[in-house]
């Protein structure tokens, strides 16, 4: 059984930082893709930014120059860097990652960890 489990979210004040993680734990052939995606009250999953096994990147327009998602393949774990933040970028962030072997993949999901920005 593959579980995520994210930290690092809270309350920060607009302009601030805050750096999400997500790790990886169980029985775990092969990490693919990680990504973060973020959740609006009312509204469906939006990606926030992916990074591929080789350390290619993609972001949302809104977040491009501010965020920057990493990864540590050793340790199994992404990481989502978010800086100048707005109060737009309040929602729930949820780490996915993509994994097992080369005929079959699963996409597993984090719990979520609230981001609120506000004065």
């Amino acid at each position: 059984q593959v579980q995520l489990v994210e930290s690092g979210g809270g309350l920060v004040q607009p302009g601030g930082s805050l750096r999400l993680s997500c790790a990886a734990s169980g029985s775990i052939d092969n990490i693919y893709t990680m990504g973060w995606y973020r959740q609006f009250p009312g509204k469906q999953r939006e990606l926030v930014a992916v990074i591929t096994r080789a350390g290619s990147t993609n972001y949302a327009d809104s977040v491009k120059g501010r965020f920057t998602i990493s990864r540590d393949n050793a340790k199994k774990t992404a990481h989502l860097q978010m800086n100048t933040l707005k109060p737009e970028d309040t929602a729930v962030y949820y780490c996915t990652m993509n994994i097992g072997s080369w005929f079959s993949q699963v996409d597993y999901w984090g719990q979520g960890t609230q981001v609120t920005v506000s004065p």
